[in-house]
């Protein structure tokens, strides 16, 4: 994990997005399904370059929605 220096103290960088991968291991989907969940924006993301971030607090309060 990366870490940042402030002064002397050194703290882990917080993940603050996650990959297609990511959310596709978390729901135990496909990544080709989770590629669709990206693009039925349910939550937010961006697409930097080749590619696609999804954010971890819009992508968490989705999940949390769900009724499951």
């Amino acid at each position: 994990m990366s870490e940042i220096q402030n002064g002397t103290e050194k703290r882990p960088l917080e993940c603050r997005a996650y990959t297609v991968n990511d959310i596709a291991q978390i729901l135990g989907v496909s990544q080709a399904r989770a590629y669709r969940l990206v693009q039925e924006d349910l939550f937010k993301s961006v697409r930097i370059g080749n590619a696609i971030r999804i954010s971890k607090r819009s992508f968490d309060h989705w999940l949390e929605s769900l009724d499951l």
